[in-house]
C-alpha cells in the first residue's frame, strides 16, 4: 500500500509553520508514497513554492481571503476537495491547535478515520497503524485506522524537520470551494497575549518553567535568565499563573498549553497531574526541587534535589560560559 499523501500547510507569519515542515518529513519517509502539498488563503500561490524547498514537487493551492482567519471549518472543506482531487489516501497535518481541530472536521467532510497526537505512523496493507500517548502520557496506545482513508495530526516535535531537498514545485490552482455560511466567518482583530521575549512556548525546542517553589514573582527572573542563556521559552505552572505572577499565556498544563520540547526544565514545580499532562511527552525532562518526594521526579530523566536559589544561578552562569555569553 503506497498511498498519495496530502500534507496540509499551516501558515505562521506568512510562511509554512514548523509543524507543517515536520509533517512533510514524515510524508517523505513513507516508502513509495507520492507526496502532495496543499495550502489555502490569499497568499496561497506565494507560499506554495516553500513545499518545493522541502522536496515536494506538486502543490495544490486554493486562493481566497475566507481562509485567512484560520477558521478550521472552512479549511477542512478546502482540504477535503484537495484530497479528492489528488486521490490521496492519507492526509497529514501538524498537531497544533489549528491542526487538531482541522483533523476532526476534515475526517467528517472526507469520510475518513482520524487520529491526533500521533508519535509513530506505519503504512501497511491493512491500513494505517498509529502510536500515540494517552492519559496524559501515562500510557501509549496503538490503533489501526481502516477504510482506506485517514487523517493524522502529528504530535509537535515528535519528528525532526526534513532536510531541504529543493525541487521545482508545480503549483496547481484548485477551483473555488463553495463554503456557504462558513465563508462569512471573518477574523476582525487579533490581540497578542503577553509572552516572553524568547521563542514561542508551543514551538520551542527548550522550555524552562517555574513553579511555586520560587516563592514570589520577584524571583521569577531566575527562570527568565536561564531561558535567555539557553535560547529557550519561558513557562509556568498553574500555581504561578493563578497567583498572578505571570499571565495565563505562560501556563503549561491541562488547562494551559501542551508542550513537547527536546528539553524541559521544571524548576520549583512539584509535579501535579495537571502540569504533567502538559509536558510529560518532552524528550528530556530535568527537575530541580528541594523536596525529594515531589511527583515531578517520577517523570524526570534527570533530577536535582536542592535549593533552586543556589542551583539555578550556578547553572545559568555555566550555560553562559559554555556558550560564550558570559
Amino acid at each position: 500500500m503506497t498511498p498519495t499523501v496530502l500534507v496540509v500547510g499551516e501558515l505562521q507569519a506568512g510562511h509554512l509553520a514548523g509543524a507543517t515542515r515536520e509533517a512533510i518529513g514524515v510524508a517523505r519517509g513513507i516508502p513509495g508514497a507520492t507526496v502532495v502539498g496543499f495550502v489555502a488563503g490569499s497568499d496561497a500561490r506565494a507560499v506554495a513554492p516553500e513545499f518545493g524547498k522541502l522536496g515536494v514537487a506538486r502543490v495544490l493551492a486554493t486562493a481566497g481571503p475566507s481562509f485567512d482567519s484560520g477558521y478550521p471549518a472552512a479549511a477542512a472543506r478546502a482540504a477535503s476537495a484537495a484530497a479528492t482531487a489528488c486521490g490521496a489516501g492519507l492526509v497529514l497535518v501538524g498537531g497544533t491547535t489549528f491542526g487538531r481541530d482541522l483533523a476532526g472536521r476534515l475526517a467528517i467532510a472526507w469520510n475518513a478515520a482520524a487520529a491526533t497526537g500521533v508519535t509513530e505512523l506505519v503504512v501497511g496493507e491493512g491500513g494505517f497503524r498509529v502510536t500515540r500517548p494517552i492519559f496524559g502520557g501515562r500510557a501509549t496506545e496503538v490503533r489501526r485506522l481502516e477504510g482506506g482513508r485517514a487523517v493524522v495530526a502529528l504530535r509537535p516535535h515528535a519528528y525532526p524537520a526534513p532536510t531541504e531537498s529543493p525541487v521545482a514545485a508545480a503549483v496547481e490552482n484548485l477551483p473555488p470551494v463553495e463554503l456557504g455560511p462558513l465563508g462569512s466567518v471573518q477574523r476582525t482583530s487579533v490581540e497578542s497575549a503577553a509572552a516572553g521575549s524568547g521563542p514561542s512556548l508551543t514551538d520551542a525546542a527548550i522550555v524552562v518553567s517555574g513553579g511555586r517553589g520560587l516563592r514570589g514573582p520577584e524571583n521569577f527572573h531566575l527562570i527568565e535568565e536561564l531561558a535567555t542563556a539557553l535560547g529557550a521559552a519561558v513557562g509556568a505552572s498553574r500555581a504561578v499563573t493563578d497567583a498572578g505572577w505571570r499571565s495565563t499565556s505562560f501556563q503549561v498544563g491541562q488547562t494551559g498549553k501542551t508542550v513537547s520540547p527536546q528539553l524541559y526544565f521544571a524548576i520549583g514545580i512539584s509535579g501535579a497531574i495537571q502540569h504533567l499532562v502538559g509536558m510529560v511527552s518532552s524528550r528530556v525532562i530535568v527537575a530541580i526541587n528541594s523536596d525529594a518526594s515531589a511527583p515531578i521526579f517520577k517523570v524526570a530523566d534527570y533530577g536535582i534535589v536542592g535549593d533552586l536559589f543556589q542551583i539555578v544561578p550556578a547553572l545559568t552562569a555555566e550555560v553562559r560560559r559554555v556558550r560564550g555569553l558570559a
